[in-house]
C-alpha cells in the first residue's frame, strides 16, 4: 500500500537535508546518503519511493545543495573529492541524533547509493543505533582515494546490523577483487544476516535512471528495489 507522503528541506544544526516522510509516520526511518550527485531529482525520488512504503526518510546533502540537477560532472566530482571522512560521518551522525529525537523514529537504517555506499558501511561500523544498513553499488575502489581515509574493508566486519549490499558485475570502479573483500567482511561476522546481491550484466550506479538506456541496469533495478524495500520493512519496522 503507497503511503501518502510530504516533502521538505530541512535544516539540521548547521546541515540542510530532504525530508519525505508518510503524512502518517511509523516509527521506521532511513537515512539516506546520494551519489555524487548531491540531493537531485533522482535521489529526491529515492526517497519518495521509501516514503511511499511507509518509512521517513532523511537525506544526508554532501554538498551544501550543489547538485547535479544544476551543474556539470565536473563540478561535483571535484565537490566529491574535497570530503573528509571523518567530517562526513560526524554530520551523518548528527542527523540520525535528529532523527531519534526530534522526529521520535523508533529504529533508524541506513541507505546509500555510489558514494554513499560506501558511506553506509562505514556507517553502519560507527553507529550501533542503526537497524539496517544497505548499500547500493557502494564506491570502494581498490586503491583508495586520497581523501578516503577510514577503510571500508577493515570496518566492514564490525557492522553489527542487518546488511543487504548490491553490486553490478560489469562496475568498472569497483573491481570484482573489491567486492569479493567486501562479501568476505560481511560474511565472516556472526549475530547478523548478510545480504548480498550480484547483478552480473549491470554497470556501476545501475539504481540512477540516467543508467536505464542500458536494459541490464533497468532490469537489476527493477529486480532489487522491491527486495530492499523488503528488507528495510522487515528490519526497520
Amino acid at each position: 500500500m503507497a503511503h501518502e507522503i510530504d516533502t521538505s528541506t530541512i535544516g539540521v544544526g548547521g546541515l540542510g537535508g530532504y525530508l519525505a516522510r508518510p503524512a502518517e509516520p511509523t516509527g521506521a526511518g532511513m537515512l539516506l546518503l546520494p551519489m555524487i550527485t548531491g540531493i537531485g531529482q533522482r535521489v529526491r525520488e529515492f526517497a519518495g519511493e521509501l516514503a511511499e512504503a511507509g518509512v521517513t526518510t532523511l537525506s544526508w546533502d554532501p554538498f551544501d545543495g550543489v547538485s547535479m540537477d544544476e551543474h556539470d560532472r565536473d563540478t561535483m566530482v571535484e565537490l566529491m573529492n574535497g570530503l573528509d571522512d571523518e567530517t562526513c560521518l560526524a554530520e551523518m551522525r548528527r542527523l540520525l541524533d535528529h532523527m531519534f529525537g526530534e522526529l521520535g523514529l523508533e529504529k533508524v537504517g541506513v541507505i546509500g547509493y555510489c558514494l554513499g555506499g560506501r558511506f553506509a558501511l562505514l556507517l553502519g561500523a560507527r553507529d550501533e543505533r542503526l537497524a539496517n544498513v544497505v548499500a547500493y553499488h557502494p564506491t570502494v575502489p581498490a586503491t583508495p582515494a586520497d581523501n578516503h581515509t577510514v577503510d571500508p574493508f577493515e570496518q566492514t566486519p564490525r557492522i553489527t546490523a542487518p546488511v543487504m549490499m548490491l553490486y553490478p558485475g560489469q562496475d568498472t570502479i569497483v573491481p570484482h577483487e573489491a567486492f569479493f573483500r567486501l562479501q568476505d567482511g560481511l560474511q565472516s561476522r556472526s549475530g547478523a544476516a548478510s545480504i548480498v546481491h550480484l547483478y552480473p550484466e549491470a554497470h556501476h550506479g545501475f539504481s540512477d535512471t540516467r543508467s536505464h538506456s542500458a536494459e541490464v541496469n533497468e532490469a537489476a533495478y527493477a529486480v532489487s528495489q522491491p527486495q530492499v524495500l523488503s528488507f528495510i520493512r522487515a528490519t526497520a519496522t
